[in-house]
């Protein structure tokens, strides 16, 4: 039996699956429409206000960084392993050391840029101003 069967059935499997239940559950299920069902669920909360409210961009900026840093773990860490054997099968020190280092200087330049243009500066608050200026006085 061709492997490439055994994967398709698989994949046939898993789609035909879920949307199988879907159905099941649409035809099954009772119908019975009412106001509290079409509104927004907020932990048991009525919701107040609009659900639009305007967050700092400092958040996302930090949350991009921080995804961009973690990628760099996961890709320095198989590095890390294979290194060592690397170098012992002969592999010469540039072509094992090179790589990661220019992927590594990249790295750093986008940090310095993000750091340049505010990107990691964290925006303080009225308040913490205020008290600032009053421990200074």
């Amino acid at each position: 039996m061709n492997q490439w069967i055994a994967i398709g059935m698989l994949g046939v499997v898993g789609v035909a699956l879920p949307i199988g239940m879907m159905v099941a559950s649409a035809l099954i299920r009772p119908r019975v429409p009412e106001q509290g069902k079409t509104a927004t669920y907020e932990s048991g909360e009525v919701p107040t206000g609009t659900a639009r409210i305007q967050f700092n961009i400092q958040y996302y900026m930090v949350a991009l960084l921080f995804l961009v840093f973690d990628i760099e773990t996961v890709l320095i860490f198989p590095w890390t392993v294979i290194y060592r054997s690397a170098l012992a099968e002969g592999v010469s020190l540039s072509k094992a050391l090179v790589p990661m280092l220019v992927f590594i200087g990249v790295l750093v330049v986008g940090l310095v840029w993000a750091w340049r243009n505010g990107a990691v500066s964290w925006v303080t608050s009225p308040r913490a101003l205020r008290r600032k200026t009053e421990r200074q006085q």
